[in-house]
């Protein structure tokens, strides 16, 4: 038992750091501004209109770094800093955004994949951590009862691993974008990309937390059933 809190604790740690990490790097890439002028807004709108898609919305919502693409009412939404900045920072994050739109409009076959996960995970979010108590804490009389908690929780697992390669396409479209039309000069281009990489690099650990935590659940697990 004591092992899983320790992993946990090691990845809380390394999460820590990175999110440090990438505010920062957002915070730097903030104050450049970009050469072209266009704001996130605008650079989310015209990525949109070059990959000949005309039903998806670029709006503002609350929050910092709160930016994402909702598929469900077609949505491109960006935070405050990000709408109406006209830094580098601003156009790799509205472009990483509208690259979940193209993924969508193209039936990417990983977001199709998580999508489909979704209400499997929110369900199951309900109820893995008191099953995982509670099968850990009746492990010697009723082994089967973790096995559903580690059950529940390896559908959060999949959902973090399948996460990566949506994450990390949506990067590279992003990038190629930018850099084939000229949005990001040679110069801004590698800033841009440094913006997304440690943005990316927040799911990596999240993945590998999550990957690491469910195998001290099955280790404990198979530590008891021997016991048994």
């Amino acid at each position: 038992m004591g092992s899983i809190y320790l992993v946990s604790i090691i990845f809380v740690v390394i999460s820590m750091l990175v999110s440090w990490v990438l505010k920062s790097k957002f915070n730097q890439y903030s104050k450049v501004g970009l050469a072209s002028g266009l704001t996130g807004k605008e650079v989310a709108e015209r990525m949109l209109k070059e990959n000949g898609i005309y039903d998806v919305q670029v709006v503002s919502v609350e929050g910092f770094l709160s930016d994402h693409y909702n598929p469900l009412n077609k949505t491109v939404n960006l935070s405050p800093e990000v709408y109406a900045s006209s830094s580098i920072a601003s156009a790799a994050v509205a472009a990483h955004e509208c690259g979940h739109a193209v993924q969508h409009a193209t039936a990417y076959p990983w977001l199709t994949m998580r999508s489909k996960l979704v209400p499997a995970v929110q369900y199951s979010s309900m109820f893995v951590q008191w099953v995982l108590i509670a099968g850990i804490l009746m492990i010697k009389v009723f082994p089967s009862l973790l096995l559903v908690g580690i059950v529940l929780f390896a559908l959060t697992t999949i959902f973090s691993v399948i996460t990566l390669p949506v994450e990390f396409d949506a990067s590279n479209r992003a990038l190629a974008w930018l850099k084939n039309t000229g949005v990001a000069t040679p110069t801004e281009f590698p800033k841009a990309k440094d913006a997304l990489k440690w943005a990316a690099t927040t799911y990596v650990v999240a993945a590998l937390a999550s990957i690491a935590t469910l195998v001290q659940y099955i280790l404990l697990y198979m530590g008891g059933s021997r016991r048994n």
